[in-house]
């Protein structure tokens, strides 16, 4: 988590970010992800908890990869714990949890918060005035941010947004082709 005056520091340098791939995260295993490995790629960031009810969606999401990503679809888990406490766990229960329970192959990040004063930076950009479509705090779990190829931000679902709503199916479609 970052500390509120460090997250202030760094508000001017977000600002200037071009697209998604300025950014690192750091995988469920601890490792370095920047977000730039995935360029060329249509991404769909995803903010998760385990004991949400929406967290039946993994299993939507995972269909989604599955059925696009041989056609340039990465689907990013990023787990937070910012909303009525629903993923309590660490890392590794996570990560447990979503092999077990939804066999998730797509990629999962470490947690993070996606709200608040220690946002990290990804949701401070995907959330803030560089991206005015998408602009505003993440109201929920399963939030979802559609990035195009070039690492723009394209599309904003919010958390009742199936998966494979005819909605998110085309405007992933959409995406791809471009």
């Amino acid at each position: 988590m970052m500390k509120p005056l460090f997250a202030a520091a760094l508000l001017p340098l977000m600002a200037m970010a071009a697209s998604v791939y300025d950014f690192t995260l750091k995988t469920i295993d601890g490792k370095p992800a920047p977000l730039s490995g995935f360029q060329g790629k249509v991404l769909l960031v995803v903010n998760v908890a385990s004991q949400c009810g929406y967290t039946p969606q993994y299993a939507g999401l995972e269909a989604l990869y599955r059925k696009y990503k041989d056609k340039g679809l990465v689907i990013v888990g990023v787990p937070a714990n910012n909303f009525g406490g629903q993923e309590p766990g660490t890392d590794a229960e996570i990560k447990q949890f979503c092999s077990r329970t939804y066999n998730v192959t797509f990629p999962m990040m470490s947690k993070v918060s996606v709200k608040g004063s220690d946002k990290t930076p990804l949701y401070v950009w995907l959330t803030g005035a560089a991206n005015p479509k998408t602009a505003g705090e993440v109201q929920w779990n399963f939030t979802k941010f559609l990035i195009g190829r070039k690492g723009a931000v394209l599309n904003r679902f919010d958390s009742a947004v199936e998966p494979d709503s005819p909605e998110m199916i085309a405007a992933i479609e959409k995406a791809l082709a471009n």
